[in-house]
């Protein structure tokens, strides 16, 4: 772990390489699972505000998850997090002719429709970001259903910091990232 301003970053970040293999997993994170994906506060507003755009892209089970119980949820633990179909499917997530899951959210992103991509969380996995009070802890999120990721990666020799460079910065800016790389090349 090394410290970058108010953040604390694991090494996997930089050691590990990833890169989405979505012919072999057919886009499982967004299926499997027992929790949506997690939401910021502030991207709240900017849910319910691109709704109406987004909405022509989500499946019928989607749009009846997303009206009964909100275009975002609060879970037990007062964490904020897209809804569920029948406890499993993210309600935003469609599915293209080859039956990989898609994000609604981003195809109406990708169409122009609206200009935010998708949750932050969604758009840095597998890098996973905990905030505290006086930092936020960003660390690689293994999880098996991303092998094929991980064997990507490595086959392309991509770490996970080039993978999630555009969300990355996103999240914490250009010169964050600059600082990051400067610690990847001395590692």
């Amino acid at each position: 772990m090394f410290q970058l301003g108010k953040t604390i970053v694991s090494e996997e970040i930089l050691k590990k390489e990833f890169v989405c293999n979505l012919s072999a997993c057919k886009g499982a994170c967004c299926v499997d699972g027992d929790a949506g994906a997690p939401v910021e506060e502030y991207e709240k507003e900017i849910m319910d505000s691109i709704y109406p755009k987004v909405k022509p892209f989500l499946r019928q089970k989607g749009i009846e998850a997303i009206e009964a119980q909100g275009r975002y949820i609060t879970n037990d633990f007062g964490e904020i997090e897209t809804p569920l179909i029948d406890g499993a499917d993210c309600a935003y997530v469609t599915f293209d002719d080859k039956g990989t899951a898609l994000c609604g959210i981003e195809e109406a992103y990708n169409q122009g429709e609206i200009d935010w991509k998708k949750p932050i969380s969604c758009h840095l996995y597998p890098v996973r970001v905990q905030d505290y009070s006086e930092f936020s802890a960003v660390n690689y999120h293994q999880w098996h259903i991303c092998d094929d990721a991980c064997s990507l990666g490595e086959e392309l020799g991509v770490p996970i910091y080039k993978f999630t460079k555009e969300a990355l910065i996103r999240k914490f800016g250009e010169d964050w990232y600059a600082e990051l790389e400067k610690v990847a090349k001395k590692l």
